[in-house]
């Protein structure tokens, strides 16, 4: 927890006025039931109206000035969680943000939305009712206590006693609370996955008329979570009624024993009433003290997961801050590389060794699952090789700092991902100090300068969530722009012509040739293929063939295999099979 609210320290005079004028109120509920022992003791019963007016004045005058500083209390109270929380969601972002790809397949998408949403404002809550009254219960306990002891000895051990077991139970209830809600927040996890996949697959659920066997799925999920809510709540709440009957009983021996001292002469009536007073308000702290119980429950559950992400270190961070500052000029070599994935036993890439020199265009064939995706994600460094090394202009890659090297790097995913906003602002995206003029002659270069052209607002044009209103080839040139706009030294295309007519891709490969770049192209097309200056082919991890298309042809029995194929089926695009 010291990690997360040590960020408090930034707030420390909001938070010291805020307790000040906690302890106000505090010093005012204790002060009370003395006032209106006098009031009865040297008003009522000596009928002294005199004594009375006065301590009842001191009395309003005191009301007044606790109700004062609970309003004050609220203001700075709010101030500090509301910063707390915003100061807290950004940290937690920004480590998101600098993610590796092994770091991030260990947090489900739906969990870090989580963690960013509801357990921050579980902190964020927690402070709130901190500084405004959950800390004033206890030490009213406390402070109720020691007034009773003073007032009455005797009566007051009382509470003295019933007061620790009490305390007992609770600790076992924070103890075993804390376990239950851990548990909820994994639950609402998976509500928020199913509702995730629900809403992203929308098309994909009407077309296959699966609309029954995913509200199945919710409802499976949220009954999960809702028998899981359920057991923790019982637990909180079945402590009210033993406290209040502790209590109770407690206030009871108290007028029973009280009664007794006074027909002794013993003590007053007003310091009975004071004591019975000081029980009735630690009574209602105690119920208060029942939602701190389950409030302590929840924030123990929620800052162990919010650690759990502060806690990972992010080597993009860790090394960024690395390396040289310097220009790339695009010759690539990989020696003996391997790789899996972190969460793999296996390799999907096995001793890879080949170079490629500047501004050679490579097409990348094999098989669905082959590993030229992890090939691609090895060069920008989202993993880092299990074995070998990677050199960048006859340097290790680690040679140069991260965000060097992916600042000169242009990559095109399979998925082609746009982002709420307009065509210009998605193709900036990729590089937002362009200028206009730049991203036109990238729209142009991706063959999609026309189209938008065509359209009402132009390159103003909105584009719906992750490109709805787009066609696929429209946001796959889009894509190519916005990694176009950066002027890379190194373009990486995984796939991305798949959704492009031949023609098309004719042009878009002959604007290429324009850029001073070395070109990594994943297809599945042969006439793609034989524009490039070399063929790699892959199957199951391993390079069998590097070498020129015409080479390729003469040597390779499964590139002659893949070529017959496409040629007697009349089609420029398949999938590979070995």
């Amino acid at each position: 927890m010291a990690r997360i609210f040590g960020r408090l320290s930034a707030y420390w005079v909001a938070i010291a006025i805020a307790l000040f004028l906690m302890f106000t109120e505090l010093a005012v509920e204790l002060v009370q039931p003395l006032i209106m022992a006098k009031i009865i003791d040297e008003g009522l019963l000596k009928e002294d109206i005199h004594t009375v007016l006065i301590w009842g004045g001191i009395l309003v005058g005191m009301s007044l000035l606790a109700f004062a500083a609970g309003m004050i209390n609220t203001f700075y109270s709010a101030h500090v969680s509301q910063s707390f929380g915003y100061s807290l969601r950004k940290d937690l972002y920004k480590v998101i943000q600098y993610f590796t790809n092994a770091t991030s397949s260990m947090f489900a998408t739906s969990s870090l939305i989580t963690r960013l949403t509801n357990d921050i404002t579980q902190v964020q809550n927690t402070i709130f009712m901190s500084l405004r009254f959950l800390l004033r219960a206890p030490l009213l306990i406390i402070g109720g206590i020691v007034m009773s002891l003073i007032v009455d000895v005797k009566l007051g051990l009382i509470l003295a006693v019933t007061i620790p077991v009490i305390i007992f139970m609770f600790l076992y209830v924070i103890n075993k609370g804390s376990k239950l809600f851990k548990l909820v927040q994994e639950r609402l996890d998976r509500v928020n996955s199913v509702m995730l996949e629900n809403l992203t697959a929308m098309r994909l659920i009407r077309a296959y008329v699966r609309h029954q066997y995913e509200k199945n799925r919710f409802l499976h999920a949220s009954n999960s979570l809702k028998k899981n809510t359920e057991t923790a709540l019982r637990l909180m709440e079945i402590t009210v009624p033993l406290v209040l009957f502790l209590m109770n009983m407690s206030i009871l021996f108290i007028l029973w024993f009280g009664s007794i001292q006074i027909n002794n002469g013993a003590i007053q009536v007003g310091k009975v009433v004071a004591i019975i007073n000081y029980s009735l308000r630690i009574t209602s702290s105690l119920s208060v003290i029942t939602m701190l119980i389950m409030v302590i429950s929840r924030l123990k559950a929620s800052t162990t997961r919010l650690n759990e992400v502060f806690e990972q270190e992010s080597k993009d961070d860790e090394k960024s801050a690395d390396g040289e500052q310097q220009l790339l000029n695009g010759k690539i070599s990989f020696e003996n590389v391997s790789f899996r994935y972190p969460t793999s036993q296996f390799n999907v890439l096995n001793h890879l060794t080949f170079t490629i020199q500047e501004k050679e265009l490579i097409a990348v064939l094999g098989a669905t699952g082959s590993g030229k995706s992890s090939l691609f994600y090895l060069i920008p460094r989202l993993f880092e090789p299990t074995e070998g090394q990677i050199y960048i202009d006859n340097q290790e890659i680690d040679y140069y700092s991260l965000e060097s090297l992916r600042k000169q790097i242009g990559y095109v995913p399979q998925q082609s991902l746009l982002f709420t906003g307009t065509i210009k602002e998605n193709i900036l995206w990729g590089n937002p100090k362009g200028s206009f003029e730049e991203v036109v002659k990238a729209a142009k270069d991706a063959q999609i300068h026309d189209t938008i052209m065509l359209l009402p607002d132009k390159y103003e044009t909105k584009i719906g969530q992750k490109g709805a209103n787009l066609s696929g080839g429209q946001k796959q040139r889009i894509a190519i722009a916005r990694a176009l706009v950066r002027n890379p030294k190194i373009l990486l295309m995984d796939d991305s012509t798949s959704a492009l007519d031949i023609k098309t891709e004719r042009q878009l490969l002959q604007a290429l040739t324009a850029y001073n770049c070395t070109i990594f192209l994943i297809t599945q097309k042969i006439s793609t293929a034989q524009k490039a200056d070399k063929i790699m082919l892959i199957d199951a991890g391993k390079l069998l063939v590097f070498d020129t298309p015409e080479n390729v042809q003469k040597t390779s029995a499964l590139y002659q295999k893949i070529v017959l194929s496409q040629r007697e089926k009349g089609e420029e695009q398949t999938c590979l099979k070995p």
